[in-house]
């Protein structure tokens, strides 16, 4: 999927104003309402800034959001795993956030995954794949802030692994 943004929406909800200047340099010469393609801001300001102008995109990317954000999730499971072996709170969270981003699930199904998640991010001592797991159901439940779970859920995963993520919704 092809996902832009434009100069003005950038500037209208606040980009950091070190990478809109930068983005700025090198676009000389595109204007205020020009699209400006996600992956050309991943290039020029990072992946924090790439995922950020999600919130600010053209094309409705709720569902790329959100399916996103359940992969960086993803990438926290492993050392969860490793600690609590038989707790699939957050996996089933990350898989009923996928699951409703492909309209497989209801609200109300995806609100207990959640609910689960946020359970287990709060009593466990190794939270970090919990937490991911809930903000990715979260963002999922709650479409309009899809971005910011992608955007939290990818401290979860490695940043080379968060490039390919973010690379592999946007070339397709």
């Amino acid at each position: 999927m092809i996902l832009t943004t434009t100069f003005n929406l950038l500037r209208d909800a606040a980009f950091d104003n070190n990478s809109y200047k930068k983005l700025r340099e090198e676009l000389d010469g595109v204007t205020d309402d020009a699209p400006i393609n996600l992956l050309t801001i991943l290039e020029l300001c990072g992946l924090k800034e790439a995922i950020w102008a999600l919130r600010v995109t053209e094309q409705n990317c709720d569902k790329v959001s959100q399916l996103m954000a359940s992969d960086f999730a993803q990438e926290a499971l492993p050392p969860w795993k490793k600690y609590y072996p038989n707790d699939n709170r957050p996996a089933e969270a990350i898989q009923a956030a996928r699951d409703f981003a492909n309209g497989l699930i209801t609200k109300e199904q995806l609100n207990i995954a959640r609910a689960a998640a946020h359970a287990a991010s709060n009593t466990a001592s190794y939270a970090s794949a919990a937490s991911a797991a809930y903000d990715a159901a979260a963002a999922a439940y709650f479409a309009a802030y899809a971005y910011y779970a992608a955007y939290f859920a990818a401290y979860a995963a490695g940043k080379e692994k968060q490039e390919q993520i973010f690379r592999s919704y946007l070339q397709q």
